[in-house]
């Protein structure tokens, strides 16, 4: 079972909609059969590699808010990640364009390492203040998930794997992603938003049910036989065959 996830390595929900969507997986009797990969999403495409504004300034710039209302927001969010085990802070984030990081995590991809890198670039963002737009943060956090640095160097050098990621996002736009995180479940179950890990799991029950039809062998009887076992006796509505 193929799980898409759209989504921005600097989304606070698409960090924690992570954390939800592994504590579903992990319930998932068929997990060891559930290929997850990751998809490119970018919240702002026109972002500069690196910000100058605070979170809290660039939201209250944004939606029009005043600083105090920004930091409520970012303090609730705050809240919920470490609900599931995460370290946001906002104080020391550093955030930009996220194009080359969606790039990275393809090149890891080719390597099984796309959730890695994934997990390892947000947790950089934020929780360790790494500039996400740069390079060398990349190439730090390349190291650590063990890609070649050469390599690495080259794909950042030039322009491999861009069309993977304007792919994705044309997908997203085919499928009608707009906003993230979002799960796709065999192309045929979407899941918007970080939804609880019950209704994940829910989602993956459904769409491994749709996909593994129970095959019926023999029909039920609730009549007698003289052939005990053979009409494959049953109970229903309250009687038994007898």
């Amino acid at each position: 079972m193929l799980v898409e996830i759209w989504s921005d390595v600097v989304c606070p929900w698409c960090y924690i909609g992570k954390r939800k969507f592994e504590a579903a997986l992990a319930s998932f009797a068929h997990r060891d059969d559930v290929t997850v990969e990751w998809r490119s999403f970018e919240l702002d495409p026109n972002a500069p590699a690196r910000r100058q504004l605070s979170t809290n300034q660039q939201l209250a710039k944004k939606y029009g808010m005043s600083e105090e209302q920004a930091q409520a927001a970012t303090a609730r969010v705050t809240g919920v990640a470490t609900e599931v085990g995460l370290d946001f802070r906002w104080d020391v984030a550093k955030s930009g364009n996220t194009f080359d990081a969606h790039r990275l995590i393809h090149l890891a991809a080719t390597h099984g390492l796309g959730d890695a890198t994934k997990e390892a670039l947000m947790a950089a963002y934020f929780t360790h203040g790494a500039p996400i737009g740069e390079r060398a943060t990349l190439e730090k956090v390349a190291a650590e998930v063990g890609l070649d640095a050469e390599e690495v160097a080259t794909a950042m050098d030039g322009a491999a794997f861009a069309d993977d990621v304007r792919h994705d996002e044309q997908m997203a736009g085919t499928l009608g992603i707009s906003a993230v995180p979002f799960f796709v479940i065999d192309r045929a179950i979407g899941v918007p938003g970080a939804q609880t890990p019950d209704v994940l799991l829910s989602a993956l029950e459904q769409a491994w049910s749709k996909s593994h039809p129970l095959n019926m062998v023999g029909a039920p009887s609730g009549g007698a036989t003289t052939d005990a076992g053979d009409s494959g006796e049953a109970c229903s509505d309250g009687t038994c065959a007898v």
